[in-house]
């Protein structure tokens, strides 16, 4: 059985635990959660698909131990002195539900806090990272770089095949055949998913102001009215 650090790695690219909350050694405790949240949000399972789901929970599990371990100033202490983690801590309790300790952190997310992200997100630097890295974390796999960019919707495609392919033509990417020659086939079948989930986020009854819906429900209803 790997290890938890081993764990990272495989799932993370990296066993660093402040390289993976994209945060410096010596962030404080509000910038731990702030990149907690982004990140988790990123992985949530309700923004997962189905054949995902399983993959994207793992993650999310692991972001909620290396928060765990972080904002705990004897585990963080070990961690930072030894680069290890003891394994042996409640953090690891099998039976932990980690959705529960994130909603507890995160209590309300409404469809006007996606909104006031999202206008602040799109277009900033933040979003443009985030877009470069999921290009070249999936090769060129639009599908995959469409379900990993936060608030991406269909109009964003567009968008961000442009400044792909400008960054790409600067010589600041590289250019992967699953993204240059991508078959319309493809593209069209995407599309059609996107609208289909829009549509049926319109039947979604959600009062924007009181309902803790989980996740997905919220992403798609905020998607419904774009």
């Amino acid at each position: 059985m790997p290890t938890f650090l081993e764990t990272v790695e495989e799932q993370f690219g990296s066993r660093d635990l402040y390289e993976v909350l994209q945060v410096d050694k010596s962030a404080e405790e509000a910038d731990l959660r702030r990149a907690y949240r982004r990140l988790s949000l990123r992985v949530h399972p309700d923004r997962a698909s189905p054949e995902e789901v399983a993959s994207a929970t793992e993650k999310f599990q692991t972001l909620g131990k290396i928060y765990s371990i972080l904002t705990d100033k004897d585990k963080r202490a070990i961690y930072d002195e030894n680069g290890t983690v003891d394994e042996d801590s409640s953090i690891f309790d099998q039976d932990r539900d980690w959705s529960d300790y994130w909603r507890l952190l995160f209590p309300k997310i409404t469809v006007e806090d996606i909104k006031s992200f999202e206008d602040k997100y799109k277009g900033s630097e933040e979003e443009m990272e985030d877009l470069r890295r999921a290009y070249l974390q999936h090769e060129g796999d639009m599908d995959a770089i469409m379900g990993e960019v936060l608030c991406s919707s269909v109009e964003d495609e567009p968008r961000y095949t442009a400044l792909l392919q400008g960054w790409i033509a600067d010589g600041a990417l590289p250019d992967f055949e699953k993204f240059s020659a991508e078959p319309e086939k493809r593209k069209r079948k995407r599309k059609a998913r996107f609208e289909k989930e829009a549509k049926e986020a319109k039947k979604m009854k959600l009062d924007g102001e009181e309902s803790t819906g989980d996740l997905s429900a919220l992403i798609k209803a905020k998607q419904s009215s774009l």
